[in-house]
């Protein structure tokens, strides 16, 4: 029976081409296959164009190719490639379902290895050159999502923390608000919503808890959501990318 070939799980960042380790497009230029997300970009792709190419796309609210199938195609694609990346947006080990692929590899005795990528919740800081982190204001971090498996579906919990990076905050946003203030939180809690972190099309709004529970619109992208004081801005910092205050209907022009 031949050797199954060895699969990477390859963090392609937060979109941008040049935020990809060096690791990583090592690996993309060598692949026999590349089974990618949908937040994979065009440029991304550019990086592999020697290998077939596999669009198992999941985006939030869209249907998508469901986990169990994308499992199945990671191992069939091993038993006939000698080297296959699953490329993921952001880092495997962050929102990525590492976990269950992770699994099914490891039962099917395929050998696996993880690539690092800059997950969104970092580049966004440094998009908006606003630090998670603040002495004396911030010295503790939340990632959260509120997009869950099935059997999940109650757990409705924010973090306790300084400061909270909620992952695909788009369409959770009055939800994440309103639960911010039942809990307490004031309405003038800053609030920096990103939009297509490190793309051309990247946009960044400045609000407060209060304006995030009047919604986000559409977003044409994926969407961060950054709340603490840590966000609140600094006496001279520049605001290219948006207008502190503005709102849900800027989002989706």
């Amino acid at each position: 029976m031949p050797v199954p070939g060895k699969v990477y799980l390859i963090g392609a960042g937060p979109g941008a081409q040049d935020l990809i380790t060096l690791r990583g497009a090592r690996l993309l230029a060598q692949a026999d296959i590349v089974l990618y997300d949908a937040l994979v970009t065009p440029e991304m792709l550019a990086l592999c164009p020697q290998a077939e190419k596999i669009l198992v796309g999941k985006r939030s609210g869209q249907r998508s190719v469901a986990q169990q199938v994308i499992n199945q195609q990671l191992i069939e694609c091993a038993q006939r490639a000698k080297l296959v990346v699953r490329l993921k947006g952001g880092d495997p080990m962050i929102f990525g379902r590492a976990d269950e692929e992770l699994r099914a590899l490891e039962e099917a005795g395929i050998e696996v290895d993880i690539v690092p990528g800059i997950t969104t919740a970092l580049a966004a800081a440094a998009a908006t050159k606003q630090p998670l982190t603040k002495r004396g204001v911030a010295r503790s971090v939340a990632f959260f999502t509120s997009s869950t498996a099935p059997e999940h579906s109650d757990h409705d919990a924010i973090p306790e923390t300084d400061t909270l990076v909620q992952y695909m905050g788009g369409r959770e946003a009055i939800s994440t608000a309103e639960r911010l203030l039942k809990h307490g939180h004031q309405p003038d809690t800053p609030v920096v919503v990103i939009e297509n972190v490190s793309r051309a099309d990247q946009k960044i709004h400045r609000m407060n808890v209060a304006q995030l529970a009047q919604g986000l619109g559409t977003p044409h992208g994926p969407v961060l959501v950054m709340i603490g004081e840590a966000m609140r801005p600094r006496a001279h910092q520049q605001f290219d990318n948006g207008i502190s205050g503005t709102i849900a209907t800027q989002l989706s022009a």
